[in-house]
């Protein structure tokens, strides 16, 4: 049911949206930039799907059920959370991994803490964009005040 409502409300939107692009150059344009996207970003979610797959086929479901499983309990949480910023590559890497341990015994918690973590710490985010265009100073307050931020999520999530 879930999925039928969002699918309702994301088509009311592309309405929303195709109306307000009320000429036709602009509608154009707005076909041209999502069809760019699309071949931009389908290739990679099929990889990254196949990838994900094989990767649940390839790990060790025992390590990785006593190193995040249910009974690995907070250091569950703390290995994820060390894990995520030295994840090479983009979403599409650290989502598969994500993936790819919950199928074959890793809890919720453990994923959603590490792709929290992945996502504010990512070693190749901060070094490539954030300490160029922030600064070290910036880079460095930013990251110590989210620090909490992976565990925090994680330790809800276990709690569901």
């Amino acid at each position: 049911m879930n999925i039928l409502i969002g699918t309702i409300l994301l088509w009311g939107l592309v309405g929303l949206t195709w109306a307000k692009l009320a000429t036709p150059p602009r509608r154009r344009e707005a076909l041209a930039a999502t069809a760019r996207l699309a071949a931009f970003t389908l290739p990679r979610l099929f990889v990254a799907m196949i990838g994900a797959a094989l990767l649940a086929e390839l790990m060790p479901a025992d390590r990785i059920e006593q190193l995040f499983g249910r009974d690995a309990g907070f250091r569950a949480l703390l290995l994820a959370a060390l894990l995520g910023p030295i994840t090479p590559g983009g979403a599409f890497v650290s989502f598969a991994l994500a993936a790819a341990a919950m199928k074959v015994g890793a809890t919720p918690a453990a994923a959603l803490t590490y792709v929290t973590s992945w996502s504010l710490f990512s070693l190749t985010k901060l070094l490539a964009y954030e300490m160029p265009f922030m600064g070290a100073r910036t880079m460095g307050q930013r990251a110590a005040l989210s620090l909490p931020i992976p565990l925090v999520v994680g330790t809800i999530a276990s709690l569901f």
